[in-house]
């Protein structure tokens, strides 16, 4: 006899074999995009890191310096 799991409020849990995409074409387009996206987090890690420039935050450490001595 199967066991079928059950969430808190009763509803009945998707077993790890039915959230699989049945057929192929499916299963392409999952890798594709798939790929798809990790290829643009990998290319917007990459372009941030080439064009990075530290100088860029120094003026909200001085607003927030100045807000600071207002306060304070």
């Amino acid at each position: 006899m199967e066991r079928t799991g059950f969430e808190p409020f009763g509803e009945q849990l998707m077993s790890a074999t039915d959230a699989q995409p049945k057929s192929r074409a499916s299963k392409l387009l999952l890798r594709v995009g798939t790929g798809l996206f990790w290829s643009l987090v990998a290319g917007i890690v990459l372009a941030r890191a080439a064009f990075f420039e530290p100088g860029v935050y120094d003026g909200f450490s001085r607003v927030a310096s100045l807000a600071k001595s207002l306060i304070f």
